[in-house]
């Protein structure tokens, strides 16, 4: 069963956020806490927006979610920030559900993208997305920009009036 998440799911979310930091590799990189998860999902302007996967009423994944906008299409999307079911309920088809849930989000709502990011040594992820039909951008190459370099960036739009 997939449905949309609750406050109370919060404490369950930041647990499988924790997850799948492990899971990627980077357990210390999963540092969002309970308030700000809660602000974020559930405050007066939500940032994002989260399903939950149930199997025998046991939440085993989740998919958090947000609103993006492409000014080619002059549409909204998602962007999937995290998708993650427990190792115990893998294969169970619970990743699939929240997929297609998120794509009943864009086709009801005329959303004509969702988009996701899957690191490349992930294999057993690529191919399960191959499987559904997604393909890669392998024309586009993610940028971010964090600590120093952002502040650093910063600092110089605040020093020129920006």
């Amino acid at each position: 069963m997939i449905r949309e998440a609750m406050p109370d799911d919060v404490p369950v979310i930041l647990a499988m956020i924790g997850e799948l930091a492990a899971y990627e590799r980077v357990p210390e990189a999963a540092q969002a806490t309970e308030p700000q998860l809660k602000e974020a999902l559930f405050g007066p302007q939500p940032a994002a927006f989260a399903l939950i996967a149930e199997d025998a009423g046991e939440p085993v994944g989740f998919a958090l979610w947000f609103r993006n906008f492409s000014t080619w299409t002059g549409t909204h999307g998602v962007y999937l920030e995290d998708l993650y079911v427990r190792p115990e309920a893998r294969g169970g088809g619970h990743g699939k559900a929240l997929l297609a849930a998120l794509a009943r989000i864009c086709v009801a709502r005329g959303y004509q993208r969702f988009e996701w990011s899957v690191l490349d040594w992930n294999e057993p992820s690529i191919g399960f997305y191959r499987s559904i039909g997604a393909r890669p951008m392998d024309e586009w190459t993610v940028f971010r920009l964090t600590g120093d370099a952002l502040h650093t960036l910063a600092d110089t739009a605040a020093a020129n009036g920006a």
